[in-house]
């Protein structure tokens, strides 16, 4: 009989749509807005989620079953499961001190939490909290100087994985974020700060933690820099194409495993290869840049049924993923890993600093039933459960 493992997290919110919930009643409209907003339509948000719904598995139920394990070797480490916390800009707006939880909380259950550029905690804090298991998502500056400062800062802090963002050719145009103001550079209307005062907890924790700012970015930036010249600063910092030339010169200065974020077609794929690339997350940003693209689990159909481009590099993607039942799908077709943002978001906004732990312990929990419910032992026996329709 195969050993029955459990993980602790809080009943009352056993799914991602009970942490949503929560969350929207604990994060002011304009922060919430953020985080969920997808660009234009918002179109290829939605299919990110419901493509999902497409994919089908198929039991065994009369094979006999061993004991679960979730575990994953990926890149020379092993993580408790296969899944990990994507990049989110701006975490801190959304909830206090949300970078720190949850990079806290993956360190201690072995999964890679993962920080952005543009997020509010700064590369040497989050090294520190996460005991130098958090992996970084670098925007790739406009001048070369910036960014090898801070590729000598991740090293300094053995960083062990770079993520290099790709699909961010110009900003996606986001309807909720320009009516809110929380496009670059970001205001603060009286709109807004009413629906601050009218979530009270947000506000008392912003004051204890401080207001949010990008705080790997603070040594480039001029002190006193108001809102107006921040928005200049940004957009004269990180509006730029990233192409095979910069990869390439990453690629030389970066000796540790280099990822590609933003990957979603052939050409695309062949040129992460050309570059040596160790791997690449397909994803369309959470639906933020492209509405008439494809939705990203579609995109990993494609590029995760061609063997030549897994013998490579890792094949991962982020994107669309709500459930244990999600991660089952997107093993099925291909996925070698897999990254969360919103879902992750909503457990600290719903718990604060219980977020991380109860969100990581949920999935596991998800997980492990539908690998029971398939009756599987290991990630790689998932591709022998899809159900071809």
């Amino acid at each position: 009989m195969s050993k029955k493992i459990t993980f602790p997290y809080n009943p009352q919110f056993p799914s991602v749509a009970d942490l949503r919930i929560k969350a929207k009643s604990r994060i002011p409209k304009f922060a919430f807005d953020y985080l969920e907003g997808g660009c234009n339509e918002g179109l290829n948000l939605s299919r990110n989620e419901s493509d999902f719904d497409n994919i089908y598995l198929k039991p065994n139920y009369l094979r006999v079953g061993g004991d679960i394990d979730m575990s994953v070797e990926l890149f020379g480490r092993k993580y408790s499961a296969p899944f990990g916390i994507s990049p989110i800009g701006l975490q801190g707006l959304m909830w206090p001190n949300a970078p720190e939880i949850l990079a806290k909380a993956a360190a201690k259950a072995d999964i890679p939490y993962t920080l952005s550029t543009v997020s509010t905690s700064s590369i040497e804090r989050i090294a520190e909290v996460s005991e130098g298991k958090a992996w970084f998502q670098l925007y790739h500056p406009t001048e070369n100087s910036l960014r090898d400062d801070i590729l000598n800062r991740l090293k300094a802090v053995e960083c062990p994985v770079l993520v290099v963002l790709v699909d961010v050719p110009a900003f996606g145009l986001r309807y909720k974020e320009i009516k809110s103001g929380l496009s670059i550079p970001p205001k603060m209307s009286i709109n807004n700060i009413l629906q601050a005062f009218a979530r009270p907890l947000w506000g008392i924790k912003t004051l204890q933690h401080g207001i949010p700012s990008f705080a790997t970015l603070k040594p480039y930036m001029e002190k006193g820099m108001d809102m107006s010249q921040l928005g200049q600063f940004m957009n004269k910092t990180f509006t730029g194409k990233v192409d095979i030339e910069k990869v390439s010169a990453i690629r030389d200065l970066w000796k540790g495993p280099l990822v590609l974020k933003g990957i979603a077609t052939d050409e695309d794929m062949q040129a992460a290869i050309q570059i040596g690339a160790d791997g690449v997350i397909v994803s369309n940003h959470g639906g933020r840049q492209i509405d008439a693209g494809e939705s990203s689990i579609n995109s990993l159909i494609k590029l995760a049924g061609n063997d030549a481009y897994k013998s490579k590099l890792k094949i991962m993607l982020d994107g669309g993923i709500r459930s244990g039942v999600d991660l089952a799908r997107a093993h099925t077709v291909g996925s070698e890993f897999n990254f969360m943002g919103r879902p992750f978001m909503y457990g600290v906004g719903a718990l604060g600093n219980e977020g991380g732990d109860h969100t990581i312990n949920m999935f596991k929990t998800h997980l492990y039933q539908i690998m029971q419910q398939l009756t599987i032992e290991n990630i790689t026996q998932f591709p022998d459960r899809l159900l071809n329709t």
